[in-house]
């Protein structure tokens, strides 16, 4: 699997404005925001695709969802809600080939997730 940003970003070889970190997961505010709030939570284990999840990695989905959840808890947006999004290759608009799950809110979105 190559190489990306976020193994880099992973390793701490460069900066990110990372907001949770344990063992399996980290995450951290995107660089191009398409929301007030845009935090992308990534696992460390290297995997490129929804796509090449197996059935013994799937808990690692799972964590991925429950880490947004508690994130946004703990900023004081679940009760007005969120948006959380995973791509998956090219025509699904994965750009960086390590699965993410993007956690967009702090304001209305739209169909697409951007703001309203």
């Amino acid at each position: 699997m190559p190489d990306t940003i976020f193994h880099k970003i992973i390793r701490r070889e460069i900066p990110a404005d990372v907001v949770y970190e344990d063992e399996d997961l980290i995450a951290f505010r995107d660089i191009a925001p398409q929301a007030p709030v845009h935090v992308l939570f990534v696992p460390k284990a290297p995997i490129a695709t929804l796509n090449d999840v197996g059935a013994e990695q799937a808990h690692i989905v799972g964590r991925l969802a429950v880490a947004a959840a508690e994130y946004a808890k703990r900023e004081g947006f679940d009760r007005d809600g969120y948006r959380i999004v995973m791509n998956c290759n090219a025509h699904g608009g994965q750009t960086v080939f390590q699965i993410h799950l993007h956690l967009l809110a702090g304001a209305p979105l739209g169909r697409f997730g951007t703001p309203a």
